[in-house]
């Protein structure tokens, strides 16, 4: 009997032996192109910080949530607002590892450093959505996601152009001339491009966050502001005495980055990788889709609701602007990009 068990336990102990000597080739060659952690769980923590569950900024990254769900092994969490309101603490968040995916804007990212960025929030840069794709989709967008890797050291990988709709002028009056604007209490960026390109204008940028404009229009802190129909109409600012004159300057078709942190994803596997990439590009387009079917819903929204709406000659504006983009180009850099950018139009 002794005999007879001693016997079964080296027979499986040599077929284990087989078994492992067997598989093991295999075993290196499929784990040498994966990179470490191959079907191990993966958990993002993905932030915005706008607060309406309507906006299309929540509506993407319900859809990379959605896509990357798809591989049972990827958990997406989205925080729409509750991460922070203000780019400065999401991009914060995303260096240190609180957030792992986030949205911001150019005229934020040109503060950490990364000037060139600059060059695709100067006002009138772009002159329709046609236009504005065919950059970002294209050698120009390549370009300018090298030079945020780079610049970044790698903190900041661009996963993909997201828009935030096209900003117009909305105030206590409308605009009929460039004069209209002169001395008015501006709220928009107060640094940068931007915020020169108004002050040549006459207006004065002031700093309002945007979680306070509302009431800031409402007690005359500010005159006007600018922003897209989605998001300046969505927070009711329309309603206020000094938000009710609408006037399509049209200045800015707006960029928006979706960003990784580069050193994380680096350490993806392979598998890992290939998800996030292709939930950012299904999020892109679904994001882009909603927000340009939002804009004449919101624009209609506006009008129904009692806003005015009037139309501007937007040539001495977008005159103006010429000068501000040489000028920008000439500082950071891209005076090549800005050739081509014009050519595309």
């Amino acid at each position: 009997m002794q005999k007879k068990s001693f016997s079964i336990i080296v027979l499986f102990i040599a077929g284990m032996v087989f078994a492992l000597t067997g598989c093991g080739g295999s075993g290196n060659e499929t784990g040498g192109s994966s990179g470490e952690g191959e079907g191990e769980s993966l958990k993002i923590i993905a932030a915005h910080n706008q607060t309406s569950p309507e906006n299309p900024y929540q509506i993407g990254m319900k859809e990379f949530k959605k896509v990357a769900e798809e591989n049972e092994n990827v958990e997406v969490e989205v925080h729409a607002g509750t991460l922070g309101t203000s780019e400065s603490e999401l991009v914060e968040k995303l260096k240190l590892g609180g957030a792992d995916v986030v949205l911001v804007s150019p005229g934020f990212m040109s503060k950490t450093g990364i000037q060139e960025i600059d060059m695709f929030a100067t006002p009138y840069i772009f002159d329709s959505y046609e236009h504005w794709e065919k950059v970002v989709d294209g050698e120009i967008g390549d370009q300018m996601a090298d030079i945020i890797n780079e610049k970044s050291n790698n903190d900041f990988k661009l996963l993909g152009y997201w828009t935030a709709g096209v900003r117009h002028y909305y105030g206590k009056k409308p605009l009929n001339s460039m004069e209209d604007i002169s001395g008015m209490k501006y709220r928009t960026q107060t640094s940068g491009a931007v915020a020169k390109y108004w002050e040549s204008t006459g207006a004065v940028p002031t700093a309002v966050a945007w979680g306070e404009l509302y009431q800031a229009l409402q007690q005359g802190v500010v005159d006007a502001a600018e922003n897209a129909y989605p998001y300046f109409v969505q927070q009711n600012h329309h309603k206020t005495e000094n938000g009710k004159y609408i006037t399509e300057t049209a200045h800015d078709y707006t960029t928006r980055f979706l960003l990784i942190n580069g050193k994380k994803f680096d350490s993806y596997s392979d598998e890992q990788k290939q998800t996030v990439m292709e939930a950012a590009e299904a999020a892109v387009k679904k994001e882009r889709e909603a927000l340009y079917a939002q804009e004449e819903e919101h624009k209609q929204q506006a009008i129904d609701d009692g806003a005015e709406v009037n139309q501007i000659d937007r040539e001495p504006f977008i005159k103006k602007a010429e000068t501000i983009q040489d000028e920008t180009a000439e500082r950071v850099g891209t005076q090549d990009m800005l050739k081509k950018i014009r050519e595309m139009k």
